[in-house]
């Protein structure tokens, strides 16, 4: 089942404080959600996920760990999306252990 925008918004208003360096991109029907260019989560079956650095893990030690979809590696469920607080301070101590975003290959021109 996708994701429904209204979801969406909900988080990213959530995350309003961050703006405008919250980001996100649509893909197969759920949302890649960025915070300064790095990927910190995404929205999954209208599921707040978020990636299980040691600071997400310590400041939600009771998280369940969910499979964002099939063959994905387990991410961690924010279940309190109602605070926007938390989610603010979950986001910003995540950022430091998230890795660098992978650089762009150009595509469709090949070798002569």
């Amino acid at each position: 089942m996708p994701s429904s925008r209204s979801y969406l918004d909900f988080v990213l208003e959530q995350l309003s404080d961050l703006s405008p360096e919250i980001t996100f991109r649509p893909m197969m029907g759920e949302y890649i959600l960025y915070y300064k260019g790095k990927i910190f989560g995404g929205i999954y079956d209208d599921r707040l996920l978020v990636k299980p650095v040691k600071s997400a893990a310590a400041m939600m030690p009771h998280a369940v760990k969910e499979l964002p979809y099939e063959g994905a590696k387990p991410m961690l469920l924010a279940d309190n999306v109602d605070d926007a607080d938390f989610l603010t301070a979950l986001v910003r101590a995540m950022y430091e252990e998230l890795p660098e975003p992978k650089p762009k290959t150009k595509r469709g021109k090949g070798k002569k």
